[in-house]
C-alpha cells in the first residue's frame, strides 16, 4: 500500500512538472507600438513625465458652475450607478472564487417513519454534516480565480471609463450650451439692428429716398435671420434639456457662465505614451480581457488532467445498520475520487483550440486599442493648436470687418453705397462673430478631448 502511494505522488509531481505553465500569471505582451505612437515624440510636452490626463478634473474644468454639475452628475448619472453595480457583482464573483478552494459544508438532516402490517411505527433519524473538497493539483481553481479578477479589474476599469466619458459629456454640453447663449445673443442683436434698418428704409420709401426693392429685399433678410435666431433658440432648449438629463434630473433652466470666461491650464502636456497603459481605462479594458482569455486557455489546458475530489460525512443516527437503538451513536464516512479524461480528448483539444483563438483575439483588440488611443491623443492634441489659430484668425477678421460696415453705414447714409453692399458688410461681420464663437467652443472641445484622451477623470 505504500508503494502504491508513493508511485501515486511521483506520478502527480511528474503530471505537475509537465503542466507547470498552467501555473504561470499573465505578463503584459512585450513589442507594443509605445514608442511612436505620439507624432511629436521629440516635442518638450510628450518628454514630460506627467500629462494633462494626471490633473484632477476640478484643475482643468475652473468653472464652479460645471464644477456643481459634474460632481452632480457623478451622483446622480444612471450609467455611472450601473457601472458600480457591474464592479459590485464583479467583487462578489472574486470572493467566490477565492473561497472555491475551501471545503463545502452541508447540513442535511432526514427522518423516516416505517410502519409494516400495522406493526408499530420505527422512528429513524440522521443529523449529517456532508463535505466536500476538491484538491487543485493542475490549477482549475487557481486559473478561474484569477479569471474572475480579472474580469473585476475589467469592470473597474470600465466605471473609470464610464467616469471619464461622463465627465467629458457634461463639460462638452455646458460648452456647447454656451456657444448657443453667446450665439442666440448675437443673433438677436443683429436682429434689432437689422429691425431698425427695415423701419429707417421703410421711412425712406415714403418719402422717395429709397426703391420698394431695397426694402423689400432687407425684409426678406429680416425673416431669414429671424428664423435662424428661432432655430437656435431649439437648439439651446435641447441642449439644455439634454445635459439635465445626461445629470440624472429632470429638464429644467439651469444657471451658467459665459463661453470667454472658461480658463484652462496653461500647458497641455501628453506625457510619455507608456502611460496610457496605466491611465486609458479601455486599454486597462482591453489587457484584462486579455488576460482573462489567459487564464481561460489555462483552464483549458488543466482540463487534460485529473480531478482530485475529497468527500465525507460525520453525523448522529439512531439507526445503525439494520437495528434501531436509543439513544443513538455517530455515523461516520469519507470518500476520495481521482477522475482522468479518457474518452472526450477530441472536445478537451478543440475546447483547447477556440481558447488559445480568443486569447490571440483579445491580443489584437488590445494592440488595436492602443493604436486607436495614440491616434485620439494625436487627433486632439493637434485640433486644441489648429482651434487657437483659427480662433486668432477669425478675432482679426471681425476687427476689420466692423470697420468696414461702419465705413458702410456712413457711405450709404451719403448715397455713395448701395444696400447691397451694407447687407453684404453685415452679414460677413455676423458670420465673423459666429465664427469666432465656434472657434472658443472648439478649442474647448478639443481640450476636453485631449483629457479623456489621456485617461483623464479618474479617481
Amino acid at each position: 500500500m505504500r508503494k502504491i502511494t508513493y508511485l501515486f505522488i511521483i506520478c502527480i509531481n511528474v503530471a505537475l512538472l509537465s503542466s507547470c505553465h498552467i501555473y504561470r500569471n499573465y505578463q503584459r505582451p512585450e513589442n507594443l507600438p509605445t514608442d511612436s505612437l505620439f507624432r511629436d515624440m521629440d516635442n518638450p510636452s510628450v518628454s514630460d513625465s506627467l500629462s494633462l490626463g494626471d490633473l484632477p478634473w476640478q484643475e482643468v474644468f475652473q468653472d464652479t458652475l460645471l464644477q456643481h454639475y459634474i460632481q452632480y452628475g457623478l451622483e446622480h448619472n444612471t450609467d455611472m450607478q450601473t457601472a458600480l453595480l457591474r464592479v459590485d457583482q464583479a467583487k462578489a464573483q472574486f470572493t467566490a472564487a477565492k473561497l472555491a478552494f475551501l471545503p463545502s459544508l452541508t447540513l442535511s438532516p432526514q427522518g423516516t417513519l416505517t410502519s409494516t402490517a400495522g406493526s408499530k411505527t420505527v422512528k429513524t433519524y440522521e443529523l449529517p454534516v456532508q463535505a466536500s473538497w476538491e484538491i487543485d493539483l493542475f490549477g482549475n481553481l487557481r486559473n478561474a480565480k484569477k479569471g474572475t479578477q480579472a474580469t473585476l479589474l475589467q469592470q473597474q476599469a470600465y466605471q473609470q471609463a464610464v467616469r471619464s466619458e461622463l465627465i467629458a459629456g457634461i463639460a462638452n454640453t455646458y460648452y456647447s450650451l454656451l456657444m448657443l447663449d453667446e450665439q442666440v445673443a448675437i443673433s438677436q442683436s443683429t436682429l434689432e439692428v437689422w429691425k431698425e434698418q427695415v423701419r429707417t428704409m421703410e421711412a425712406r420709401m415714403k418719402v422717395g429716398e429709397e426703391t420698394e426693392n431695397a426694402v423689400t429685399q432687407a425684409r426678406a433678410s429680416l425673416y431669414e435671420l429671424e428664423a435662424t435666431h428661432n432655430d437656435l433658440l431649439r437648439q439651446q432648449r435641447e441642449t439644455e434639456n439634454s445635459l439635465c438629463t445626461l445629470l440624472g434630473m429632470t429638464s429644467r433652466s439651469l444657471e451658467r457662465g459665459t463661453l470667454d470666461k472658461q480658463i484652462f491650464p496653461e500647458t497641455l502636456p501628453t506625457g510619455i505614451p507608456v502611460r496610457l497603459l496605466s491611465r486609458r481605462p479601455d486599454i486597462v479594458q482591453a489587457e484584462m480581457t486579455l488576460a482573462n482569455a489567459y487564464y481561460t486557455t489555462n483552464q483549458a489546458r488543466s482540463a487534460f488532467y485529473p480531478n482530485l475530489n475529497l468527500s465525507g460525512s460525520a453525523g448522529w443516527t439512531n439507526a445503525l445498520g439494520q437495528a434501531v437503538t436509543n439513544p443513538g451513536d455517530w455515523i461516520l464516512s469519507a470518500v476520495a475520487s481521482l477522475t482522468q479524461p479518457l474518452f472526450n480528448r477530441g472536445k478537451l483539444i478543440s475546447n483547447l483550440r477556440v481558447s488559445k483563438d480568443e486569447e490571440q483575439i483579445a491580443l489584437l483588440n488590445y494592440r488595436q486599442a492602443l493604436l486607436d488611443a495614440g491616434q485620439e491623443v494625436n487627433d486632439a492634441l493637434y485640433a486644441t493648436e489648429s482651434a487657437g489659430r483659427s480662433l486668432e484668425s477669425h478675432r482679426k477678421q471681425c476687427r476689420e470687418l466692423e470697420r468696414t460696415v461702419q465705413t458702410s453705414e456712413a457711405l450709404y447714409r451719403t448715397g455713395n453705397a448701395t444696400y447691397l453692399e451694407l447687407l453684404t458688410a453685415r452679414q460677413s461681420l455676423l458670420n465673423a462673430r459666429l465664427n469666432v464663437v465656434t472657434d472658443s467652443f472648439t478649442q474647448c472641445q478639443a481640450v476636453i478631448n485631449l483629457y479623456q484622451a489621456l485617461g483623464g477623470g479618474a479617481e
